[in-house]
């Protein structure tokens, strides 16, 4: 769509900064745009509103960014560094080996969804470009990474082993589909009450008790 300015209906939402450190501007409209694709889309913001709310001009995104495709994919970039930091903090509050860790991980993946939902979907909505983004690619694999070496502790077995790698893959659908379930407010097709917690503790059993035991 033309980059146009939001309405100035929201005018008032704009705090724009009055000034800046060159080195962190990047952060400062990689910021911007997280909060504009939050409250209008990936489609229905401006790199001028991103820019205003920056305090800078119109032409200093394209400084640090190519093309506005560029700037949404530091969006995703920077949101997959704070995904990933957010299950490894999940993980590392309970004992290493635990459910009670594995779960954790997912908690932090639901948590990160209903914070962040616009920004959620942007991940994944780019997912058919990702080949063409090497980095991307590198990060996806380690947030996956972290169910993993969670799964491979439980298991007490290497994280390359193949049922490790099965079984983080089985968890990391459950995961990411309620996630996605509860963003779209499909939940409610249930009359059960659905606990996040519960719910995780749950599926980290099933998929892995019956594997520790035997």
């Amino acid at each position: 769509m033309p980059d146009e300015a939001p309405s100035t209906a929201h005018a008032h939402r704009v705090t724009p900064k009055v000034s800046y450190h060159h080195g962190d501007l990047r952060a400062q409209l990689i910021a911007a745009v997280r909060e504009l694709v939050e409250t209008y889309g990936p489609d229905g913001f401006s790199v001028a509103e991103a820019a205003r709310r920056a305090g800078v001009s119109s032409a200093a995104p394209y400084k640090h960014f190519k093309d506005r495709p560029e700037i949404l994919r530091g969006v995703v970039s920077e949101a997959m560094d704070r995904l990933r930091a957010a299950m490894e903090a999940g993980a590392a509050a309970h004992p290493v080996g635990s459910l009670e860790a594995v779960a954790a991980v997912g908690q932090a993946y639901v948590d990160f969804a209903r914070a962040e939902p616009g920004v959620f979907r942007l991940v994944f909505s780019l997912t058919e470009g990702h080949e063409n983004a090497p980095d991307l690619l590198t990060k996806g694999a380690r947030c996956f990474g972290v169910v993993v070496h969670a799964v491979a502790a439980c298991l007490d077995l290497p994280p390359d082993n193949p049922d490790v790698q099965r079984r983080a893959y089985m968890l990391w659908s459950f995961v990411h589909g309620h996630s996605f379930l509860h963003i779209d407010m499909k939940t409610k097709v249930t009359t059960a009450e659905i606990d996040d917690w519960d719910y995780l503790l749950g599926i980290s059993h099933a998929v892995l008790a019956s594997a520790a035991r035997s």
